[in-house]
């Protein structure tokens, strides 16, 4: 166990970093390690041992990495030259997500309890060190209350455990985000699914195309498949043929035509199902443009609220959803089948095609979802059809 990562002898004095015995006897280990030659060994033991022993090197130093790169951090190193310390440590042959990995690692040392001294013998590698500091801040987000010394080193300690039984990184992760729904629940704190504290989106770069990941809410799920699923229905080829596109195709187009919207290049009207036939029910209106949601939430059993992708939201989500909403009082028999909203206009209004998406889900005729389709007449207006539910598909 060790209260610092830095030897004393490194630590005190300036002095101490230019001492040549210390880099001279780093430079025979290198050596050392370069020169072996039992990976051409027969005997499966020897090399078997001295694959162990090359892991716990391995471990040690990466260890002291993390500790030497947070020391040049707060000597100001990277200032005094100028550079990012992913600049630094580049020009030293560490590449961008090994020197972020060094810094979390790094800023966490001494407040991670019994995992600091396993980690300078060596216990652990960098990615499961990486992956328990990485665990500490998502429990933390999750609390509704500040996380105490004592607390985070028995999260740490937890965490440490499942390294020790044999779990991978990603396994202390979803361990992590287990103990971060209990502390959620014990303090107040809101249920995953609609924690936006949590909210995550990355973009990596491939071979010349862009690879995008993301973990969202509830709220934020639902306007993402909203705004996908209106933009996403098939469109026919110019001499009337099907559309070739598979469904991954067509959700890839409807994000760029998002992207396009987002940033002004593209108007309203030149997207698909522009001319107000989505069928929608709550006007959600946050920082940019409002977005519009479904949302039911039946009077009798409020706490059933729910929305059409994303399912069951909290009574609270659902209040939050409906400040700003567009109401419509839809009133259905026990079989959930909505009673006739009649009108004398000739189109259907909004909320007649509500009722219409919520009895029939999708097209009566081809099948695909109701918010591709059209609200239209079964006997037509000009033949004298009503302008009723009892006369309508979508």
């Amino acid at each position: 166990m060790t209260d610092s990562v830095i030897s004393p002898a490194v630590a005190h004095t300036d002095a101490a970093f230019d001492t040549p015995t210390l880099v001279a006897a780093l430079r025979t280990a290198t050596d050392l390690v370069r020169e072996l030659l039992t990976a051409h060994s027969e005997d499966s033991t020897v090399v078997h041992g001295t694959v162990r022993q090359l892991v716990e090197l391995r471990n040690v130093t990466d260890h002291q990495l993390a500790a030497h790169t947070h020391a040049l951090g707060q000597l100001g190193v990277d200032k005094r030259y100028g550079r990012s310390m992913i600049e630094e440590l580049a020009a030293v042959g560490l590449a961008p997500s090994e020197t972020h990995r060094l810094v979390r690692i790094g800023r966490a040392i001494g407040s991670l309890g019994t995992v600091d001294g396993y980690a300078a013998d060596g216990a652990f590698s960098a990615a499961h060190v990486d992956a328990i500091v990485r665990g500490l801040a998502h429990i933390e987000q999750r609390s509704a209350i500040s996380v105490d010394a004592d607390d985070r080193r028995a999260y740490a300690s937890a965490l440490a455990s499942q390294a020790f039984s044999g779990a991978n990184p990603a396994d202390i992760i979803d361990y992590a985000r287990t103990l971060g729904n209990v502390r959620a629940d014990s303090t107040g704190g809101l249920p995953p699914s609609e924690d936006r504290t949590i909210n995550s989106l990355t973009a990596t770069k491939v071979d010349g195309r862009l690879r995008v990941k993301a973990d969202l809410d509830t709220v934020g799920g639902e306007k993402l498949l909203t705004a996908i699923d209106r933009l996403s229905a098939p469109a026919p080829q110019p001499d009337g043929s099907r559309d070739l596109r598979g469904p991954e195709q067509r959700y890839a187009d409807a994000l760029e035509i998002i992207l396009d919207l987002a940033t002004g290049s593209a108007g309203a009207e030149s997207s698909p199902n522009s001319d107000g036939d989505t069928v929608v029910s709550t006007l959600f209106t946050g920082l940019a443009s409002p977005t519009q949601l479904g949302l039911t939430i039946p009077a009798a059993t409020p706490e059933l609220s729910s929305l059409p992708f994303m399912g069951a939201v909290s009574q609270a989500t659902a209040r939050r959803l409906a400040c700003d909403a567009d109401v419509t009082v839809m009133i259905t028999d026990g079989e959930e089948v909505p009673l006739a909203v009649s009108r004398t206009k000739r189109l259907f209004t909004r909320p007649q095609r509500r009722a219409l998406t919520k009895r029939d889900r999708c097209c009566i005729t081809c099948g695909a979802p109701a918010s591709w389709c059209r609200a239209h007449h079964i006997v037509h207006w000009a033949d004298g059809g009503d302008t009723d539910l009892d006369n309508a598909g979508p």
